[in-house]
């Protein structure tokens, strides 16, 4: 049994930590452990470092909670017994292997990064990063020293002393992007963006067709890109969009690589790989497999009774699907009714003048509200997002009883939501807009034509089908979402053009915030403030994150979220969902999945 971790100034998981969740990235040295090194001195001192300092102490303890977990519910158990009816799933899940289809993964080489060098033949052989505060992507000859996307600014800068920052040029990339992805449909009218430079294909109709092999073609895609538009694409050949991921970094920058579509070549590509390398397992997750003794995908099947007797912490059927390679190959493009939510947030130095956070709250508002008009969407409730000088990440939220589009709307609301937590020093700011409502489709039918139609959320019998088979396939550990650190997505995140300092300045930490959940609910004020009037009225509310409509306050509302997120909820939710899927887990083969 794996010994519980002892905590200390600086564990190597802190270490490791401090390296960012980037390390696999693409151009960087195999072994980092000068590279890390750096960076942990680099950092002593900063907020940065404190934060993450807390952050590592609060998941070492976290483990030493599963692993008395473990204990308690291995002591007395025949785990041979358990290993029997895992072998006996595993089969079943074999039985759902599909190698009929041709999935591709294409994925632009360090995009941003690429596209200036388009408009800047100059930084050609040099170090240089995209970004600021904290760099969107760094050009492969900075990679060299260890620079990579996530990282601070001021920590790029001690590793690689000629570094050279670029501002961001957002507009730009989306344009090439475009360019990049209307490639891309040329050979699957039907793929799925997965951001502004990556995509899933389904080539077998394309190679069909044309009477080419899936090598073939993918060569024919790349060459394509570098012939229009100058820039370089990597691309992973299998038969499903995780083994196709993988596979994309393999050959890494300007290559491609093709599994065999053979269950014992798939098995053994797996058995060895890191189990940090599979989509869906993050830095956190990682560590957390560690504890137990996973370090590969290869050692899911030696833990696979562990693994099941701790199902709700770990996720049995993903980490079984993990170890035998199988996962979905159903690309389409993502629908519209499955949007959420729409926001903008915006990184730059740490402020903390009131009235320039105000100016910053203000242009996110006119920045959502064009994006929220040239989409087509409208929203009840508003959530703001803040991120302390000591990279703690905060949010308040606000129902509102009416559909909120307008820019003055979103900074009133947003305004009032801010106010009352000052002093505050931030180094982010952003909006999301949720419950929306789609602009582009008809008017809801009204009068006695609504009782017959389905109900809110309920789908026709042959689309409802449909659904259940496409969601069948876990693609995330549990709480994935809830442990990743990453702020937005680099193609919507926007940062503000300031030069880094040599570091962020010194200042008191506040409370830690909860491992367990992306972002965690700061405490009114240690200091008790009246409340604004109208907070106290009572109207419909939506919590953005369960969906639940409540009759009460903005107080009752917020202190509601507060509930939503914490730790025991989530866990509580994995579990029922845990349970209901295994209740219904296909027994056959389907195709296409």
């Amino acid at each position: 049994m794996s010994k519980a971790p002892k905590s200390s100034n600086e564990t190597d998981s802190l270490i490791r930590r401090l390296a960012g969740p980037s390390t696999g990235k693409a151009g960087l040295a195999k072994d980092q452990t000068e590279i890390n090194r750096v960076i942990a001195e680099a950092s002593k001192g900063s907020k940065f470092y404190e934060n993450e300092k807390r952050k590592d102490q609060d998941l070492t303890e976290r483990i030493d909670k599963i692993l008395k977990l473990r204990d308690e519910l291995t002591k007395g158990v025949d785990l041979r017994k358990i290993e029997h009816a895992i072998d006996v799933l595993l089969k079943e899940l074999e039985e759902q292997r599909d190698l009929s289809q041709f999935i591709v993964h294409v994925d632009m080489d360090a995009f941003y990064a690429s596209v200036e060098l388009l408009f800047n033949p100059a930084l050609k052989g040099k170090p240089f990063a995209v970004g600021y505060g904290v760099l969107t992507t760094a050009s492969y000859d900075a990679r060299k020293f260890g620079v990579r996307s996530g990282m601070p600014g001021f920590i790029a800068k001690k590793l690689c002393p000629d570094l050279i920052f670029v501002s961001n040029n957002f507009s730009r990339y989306g344009d090439m992007s475009k360019k990049v992805m209307a490639i891309f449909e040329r050979y699957d009218p039907n793929m799925c963006a997965a951001g502004c430079d990556e995509g899933y294909l389904n080539i077998t109709s394309y190679c069909n067709e044309h009477d080419m092999t899936p090598d073939a073609c993918v060569e024919e895609i790349r060459k394509t890109v570098q012939e229009e538009t100058k820039l370089t694409v990597s691309a992973g050949i299998a038969p499903n969009k995780v083994l196709a991921k993988i596979c994309s970094d393999k050959n890494k920058p300007n290559g491609q690589f093709h599994l065999p579509f053979d269950s014992k070549a798939i098995l053994a590509f797996m058995r060895d790989l890191s189990i940090r390398k599979v989509p869906g397992i993050g830095r956190v997750n990682e560590r957390l497999l560690d504890s137990i003794g996973i370090k590969t995908c290869g050692d899911i099947s030696t833990h696979r009774a562990v693994i099941s007797l701790m199902d709700k912490q770990f996720g049995l059927h993903f980490l079984l699907r993990t170890h035998l390679g199988i996962a979905s190959n159903v690309v389409q493009p993502i629908q519209r009714e499955e949007r959420k939510s729409i926001g903008s947030e915006r990184t730059f130095n740490p402020i903390d003048d009131k009235e320039k956070l105000l100016q910053k709250l203000e242009e996110i508002s006119v920045e959502l509200e064009a994006d929220m008009a040239r989409d087509g969407w409208t929203g009840r409730t508003i959530t703001l997002k803040y991120k302390l000088d000591t990279y703690q990440v905060f949010t308040r939220a606000k129902s509102c009883d009416r559909w909120v589009t307008k820019k003055e709307d979103l900074f009133k609301i947003g305004k009032d939501l801010l106010l009352p937590e000052f002093p505050l020093k931030l180094r982010l700011i952003g909006l999301r807009v949720t419950k929306l409502k789609d602009l582009r489709l008809s008017e809801p039918i009204s009068g006695i034509k609504r009782f017959f139609e389905p109900a809110k959320g309920e789908q026709p019998e042959s689309k409802r089908q449909k659904t259940v088979i496409a969601s069948e396939w876990e693609e995330t550990m549990p709480g994935f979402h809830e442990n990743d650190d990453s702020d937005m997505p680099e193609d919507q995140a926007r940062t503000e053009e300031t030069p880094p300092a040599t570091r962020p300045p010194n200042s008191e930490p506040t409370r830690p915030s909860q491992e367990a959940v992306k972002v965690s609910i700061k405490p009114r004020s240690a200091v008790q403030r009246k409340a604004p009037a109208a907070a106290s009225i009572k109207t419909s509310q939506d919590c953005p994150i369960c969906g639940k409509t409540m009759l009460t306050d903005n107080q009752g509302l917020n202190d509601h979220i507060d509930f939503c997120l914490s730790r025991g909820v989530i866990l509580q939710a994995q579990s029922e969902a845990s349970v209901e899927s295994r209740s219904h887990k296909p027994k056959s083969k389907r195709k296409g999945h």
